[in-house]
């Protein structure tokens, strides 16, 4: 079950007795409980029908009376568990956790879960990318209620989350506009641990700053956003791509000023300079696209940015860009040369001797 489906559930009135939300974007876990805690809970009585238990501190004697209680004056009581270890593997959690010590105990809080009754909604929180399907626990779930997995939205979901986050603050903002801005918060980007938290506290910066009702343009969104190490990478290459010394000393004395280590700098460099000759090799070869794109391993929304990047260098000054790079890396850990002085020597010897 995914986000729409699980909202559909919920308005039909029709939930099960227990889930297991979990996935990498926290932002939908969080909306989902506030969601079942509104549609379900009276602020009167919170304290009497809505419980949040740590997993960590939660043994089945705990877990038994935060299910058994009945609601009062509401058609549910909700209890949330948060980071349950028995998910997890014996080797992750370190020692038994208290209350659940062996087989017999597991037997019954399985049981225990296949007989909740309708006036009970018991969800299991894990902010984890994957569950093992063969863990009991996740069985029992999926036996007696159902499992929400929360990723990352992606396409017209992520769109119109955007777009309706501006619309909340009344700022206006085009399709082109709106897609620059996904692209820059590097919201898709697999190797980047943003999530709609993110996206969201930059929507609040950027409608802050210009007024009611006014037009968000690539000029403001360029002025106010955090721009990611890797976005800062991709247009240093392509002012050395377009020999702009004074250009890329610049966006990297942004960074280093940002508190970026100088080694990490180099080595996103040299990574994006091996998926550029690595695109460009293959291509040569004859492979198609798609071919391309899995033996080079990266997300099609970096693919896409490598590839098209790629086409501003040849193999011969691509090889010759590594070289320096090895020529730098040297230089800063065999040597007295300030790192700083290092890249920025570096970064001249690319835009000018390649």
């Amino acid at each position: 079950m995914n986000y729409k489906e699980f909202i559909k559930t919920l308005k039909s009135n029709d939930l099960k007795p227990v889930y297991l939300f979990h996935g990498e974007e926290y932002y939908l876990i969080d909306d989902l409980i506030k969601r079942v805690k509104k549609a379900y809970i009276d602020d009167r009585f919170e304290t009497l029908n809505y419980t949040v238990l740590e997993g960590k501190d939660t043994s089945f004697d705990k877990l038994i009376n935060a299910c058994e209680t009945l609601p009062f004056m509401s058609e549910k009581k909700i209890v949330i568990i948060k980071d349950f270890p028995l998910f997890k593997n014996k080797n992750e959690i370190g020692e038994e956790l208290d209350g659940f010590t062996g087989t017999q105990d597991k037997k019954r809080l399985t049981k225990y879960i296949e007989d909740l009754g309708n006036y009970i909604c018991l969800i299991f929180v894990e902010k984890v990318d994957s569950i093992r399907k063969n863990n009991f626990l996740y069985k029992a779930i999926k036996k007696a209620g159902d499992v929400v997995e929360l990723k990352k939205l992606r396409g017209m979901d992520l769109d119109n989350w955007v777009q309706d986050r501006f619309k909340e603050h009344n700022r206006k903002i085009s399709k082109s506009n709106l897609n620059y801005f996904i692209e820059h918060t590097s919201y898709l980007n697999s190797k980047q641990e943003k999530n709609l938290y993110d996206l969201e506290n930059e929507i609040l910066k950027i409608s802050n700053y210009i007024s009611d009702g006014e037009e968000i343009t690539k000029e403001k969104m360029d002025s106010l956003m955090i721009k990611p190490l890797e976005m800062n990478v991709f247009n240093l290459l392509n002012s050395i791509s377009q020999k702009d010394g004074e250009k890329a000393i610049r966006l990297f004395n942004e960074m280093y000023i940002s508190n970026e280590p100088v080694l990490f700098i180099l080595h996103m460099i040299v990574r994006q300079l091996r998926n550029m000759l690595h695109i460009k090799a293959l291509k040569m070869k004859g492979y198609m696209e798609g071919e391309i794109n899995s033996k080079v391993g990266l997300s099609p929304y970096e693919y896409r940015k490598v590839l098209n990047q790629s086409n501003n260098f040849s193999i011969p000054q691509l090889e010759r860009a590594l070289f320096h790079c090895l020529e730098a890396d040297k230089s800063i850990k065999t040597s007295s040369v300030d790192g700083r002085l290092a890249l920025e020597i570096l970064i001249t010897n690319l835009c000018f001797n390649i």
